[in-house]
Formats: structure tokens, C-alpha cells, sequence
């Protein structure tokens, strides 16, 4: 391990920074990295409801959400980003309960991606998913995802576009042999096209949770301003065309695979393997297997990216021990990376929806204060300068709000069902809400006894 350094000796650090393209794959990654994990989607809702969802939402979930990350992140381009945003525009308590809602939830989404990443090798090898082995295999991705973070951001981010890469090409493969098999029609698999309507029993609710998870995330990749070559330029460009990106990588594969005719209810996690399969054989089976686990690898190595960083830039204001800070030579957080490698660790063994819903209610809550703090400081401080700016007047924002908070408590409201802990999800989810408060009252102790009387 390169030799560390602490916050004492910034001068010795020398940190190459992320370019626009590593910085856009690993913004991709952050929020989606391909179309794995959107079976639930049509398995619970149909290809009719999962390609309207995959259409309209990002026009009331996403794209409201990346302009006032792109206004706000080229306007305070610091490390820690929606922490610096809420605690520059809130102060310090509410910067404190923004960092605390984004890390409380990334112990529930990261535990997501080594689940998934069992569930896709599954389809091929399902001796080696269950039991003490499923386990032994979530906890490789951990580690391996924590080794590749202490190389630092920039190894991180260049490594991510040829990941990306990979991991998409097994699905432009499986378009072109949808494409073929669907021109055959009453000649193809299963006789003709797949319906667009819900099969018989399923739940829409949860196909739009699945849709608003596979649409969140977009705030994740300001958290490294530091580490980004021209952020105020990059920042506003990466997260538009990310979002256009992931939408466009959504529906075109549903749409290729429901005009082949594979039925909707066949789909479930992992059913993208079954699709290849059926479609291109054993071999295209196995290229998604790979290259859908090589996602979910890359998806959660992105995510360690950026939650690392929040602990940092709480550890130099003082909310956490000054241990925190220690970078090595390259700049990676190694303290804070190790920390929350064993945090999410600890969490594996949660089913995916459950996850989904304590994740989507967390995430909820801190996006809100982002918009606030994009209002406030409006408000505050009309003269910072703002080299990305949401067209038209002050009252936009506000109105560009308005959405992604209906869809918040409309996840607020279906969570009421999912059980967690021996609890209603929403419950579960405002507890780990509320335990910010006195862990605050706490550090704030912790800060004020160390400062000089």
C-alpha cells in the first residue's frame, strides 16, 4: 500500500484528476452502468408499463434532479459535494443530517450490487450461489471493490470506461439478435410479439420503485469535486448526458426484447441471462452472465468512490476523528475507504426489495435538502457565481422540485407494506432518519471539547 498522509500535509499530495470521460463513466456507473436490474420492471409491471415508467420518469425524476446538481455543483465545486451544498446554503446541522442520510442509505444500496451480482451468476452456476458460498462471493466484491478504490479516483474512472465497455456490449449483441428474431414474427421463440400488458398478479408499485432506483445516484459523483479536471465545466455537461445516456440504454434493449416475444413474466432478477439464452445460446448466456456481473462490480467500486468522501470532508470539519482524513500518495480517502467497506459488508443479506425501498426513502430525503439548499441559495447568495445556471427565474427550481418530492413520498407511502426488522419499511426508514440528530448532538460535543478553551 502506497505510503498515507494526513490532512496536515496537503502539500505532498499530488493527485491526477478525473477527466470528462472517466468522469462520465463512472457518473454512468454511479447511477445505472447498463440495463441489468430492470427484470423487476417488467415482471412486475409488463413491457407496456416498464417502457411508459423507463420513458416519463426521467422527466419528473431525473432530469429536475441533474439540473440543480448541475447548477450547485458547478456553483460550489467542493469535495464532499451535496454535504458542502446543504451546509453552505443550511449550515453545519443540516450539512451534518444531508451527509448522515446519504451514508445510512449507502449501507442499504451497496448492499444491493454483490446481491445482484450472486443473482446473475445464478442463471449459470447456482451451486456456487448459495449458502456460505453466495456469501464468500458478496464479500469478494467488497473487497475487490476496496482494493481498486485505494489506486485512487483517476484509476477508478479510467478504468470504468472500458469496463463500461464490456459490460454493454453483450446487450448490443442481444439487440441485434431481438431485432433479427422479432422481423420473424410468428417464426420467432413463442410465436409472434411479447404483450405490453401487467401480467396477472404483479405489483405496479414495485415496478415504479425498481424504475426510480434504477433513476437515482445522480448526485453521487460530486462528492470527489476535488479530484475532477475543471469541475464547474465538466460537471453540468457529465450529468445531462449521463441521463440521456441511461435512459436511452433502458428502453432500447425492452423494447428490442418485447418485439422478440419473450414473455413478460419470465422476468425477474438475473432474467436477462434466461433472454440471451433463448435468443443467442448458451454462449451469449454466458457473455451477459460476465458482463453483468462485471456491472454490478463496477456500479459498487463507482459508489465506494463517492460515499468515501463524505466521511473525509465530515472529518475536516470535525464530526468525525481526525483519523479519517489520511489519504495515501494518490489520494484515496484509505481510512474512511476501509471503514465503509466493512460497513457494507456488514449489511449483505437483505432481500432486493427491501433494499430498494429503506434505500429510495433515505435518498429521498437527502435529494429534498438539495433542492432546498438550490432555492436558498438563490436566496442567499445571488452573486455566486454560477457557470451552469437553470434557465429562467428564481421560482423554477422550486417548480423543478415539485416532482421528485411527489415521487419521494409516493415511496414513502408504498413502503408502508414492506416489513423490515419486524417493522413497516417506513418505519425502519424514519428511525435511521431521526438517529441523525443525536449522533450530531454527539459530534458536535466531540467537535467543542477539542477546540481550545
Amino acid at each position: 500500500m502506497p505510503s498515507s498522509l494526513s490532512a496536515a500535509e496537503p502539500s505532498r499530495i499530488r493527485v491526477r484528476k478525473l477527466k470528462l470521460l472517466p468522469l462520465l463513466a463512472a457518473t454512468y456507473f454511479m447511477v445505472s452502468g447498463g440495463p441489468y436490474d430492470l427484470e423487476d420492471i417488467i415482471g412486475f409491471g409488463g413491457y407496456g408499463c416498464a417502457l411508459l415508467l423507463l420513458t416519463l420518469l426521467p422527466f419528473f425524476w431525473s432530469f429536475p434532479t441533474a439540473l440543480m446538481l448541475g447548477e450547485l455543483a458547478s456553483a460550489v465545486p467542493e469535495e464532499g459535494g451535496f454535504y458542502a451544498w446543504v451546509k453552505r446554503a443550511m449550515g453545519p446541522f443540516w450539512g451534518f443530517q444531508e451527509a448522515w442520510l446519504s451514508l445510512s442509505a449507502s449501507v442499504f444500496d451497496m448492499a444491493i450490487y454483490p446481491t445482484t451480482f450472486v443473482l446473475y451468476l445464478e442463471h449459470l452456476a447456482p451451486s456456487l450461489t448459495h449458502g456460505h458460498r453466495a456469501i464468500a462471493l458478496e464479500l469478494a466484491v467488497v473487497a475487490a471493490a476496496v482494493l481498486w478504490n485505494l489506486r485512487g479516483a483517476v484509476n477508478v474512472g479510467e478504468g470504468s470506461v472500458r469496463l463500461w465497455l464490456i459490460a454493454i456490449s453483450p446487450f448490443i449483441a442481444l439487440l441485434l439478435v431481438a431485432i433479427f428474431v422479432g422481423m420473424r414474427g410468428a417464426a420467432g421463440p413463442f410465436g409472434g410479439h411479447a404483450s405490453l400488458a401487467a401480467p396477472a398478479g404483479k405489483g405496479f408499485s414495485t415496478a415504479v420503485l425498481v424504475a426510480m432506483w434504477n433513476y437515482m445516484g445522480w448526485d453521487n459523483a460530486t462528492t470527489i469535486a476535488n479530484e475532477v479536471e475543471n469541475p464547474q465545466r465538466n460537471y453540468p455537461r457529465v450529468i445531462l448526458l449521463a441521463a440521456i445516456m441511461v435512459m436511452l440504454t433502458y428502453i432500447i434493449p425492452i423494447s428490442a426484447i418485447a418485439w422478440a416475444g419473450i414473455p413478460a413474466e419470465r422476468f425477474s432478477t438475473g432474467a436477462w441471462v434466461d433472454a440471451g439464452y433463448i435468443l443467442g445460446g448458451p454462449i451469449l448466456a454466458l457473455a451477459i452472465v460476465l458482463a453483468g456481473s462485471l456491472d454490478d462490480f463496477g456500479t459498487f467500486s463507482n459508489l465506494t468512490l463517492s460515499y468515501t468522501r463524505l466521511p473525509h470532508a465530515m472529518a475536516e470539519d470535525g464530526f468525525l476523528p481526525k483519523v479519517f482524513t489520511k489519504r495515501l500518495q494518490n489520494g484515496a480517502p484509505w481510512v474512511c475507504i476501509l471503514a465503509c467497506g466493512v460497513c457494507w459488508a456488514l449489511a449483505l443479506g437483505f432481500s432486493f426489495e427491501r433494499l430498494i425501498t429503506i434505500d429510495l426513502v433515505l435518498y429521498g430525503f437527502s435529494m429534498i435538502l438539495e433542492f432546498v439548499a438550490l432555492i436558498l441559495l438563490r436566496w442567499k447568495e445571488p452573486d455566486l457565481p454560477r457557470p451552469f445556471r437553470i434557465p429562467g427565474p428564481d421560482w423554477v427550481p422550486i417548480l423543478l422540485g415539485l416532482s421528485p418530492v411527489a415521487l419521494t413520498f409516493y415511496a414513502l407511502y408504498v413502503s408502508r407494506g414492506e416489513t423490515v426488522a419486524g417493522m413497516p419499511a417506513l418505519t425502519f426508514s424514519l428511525l435511521i432518519a431521526a438517529a441523525g440528530l443525536p449522533l450530531y448532538a454527539i459530534a458536535k460535543l466531540s467537535q467543542n471539547r477539542k477546540i481550545p478553551s
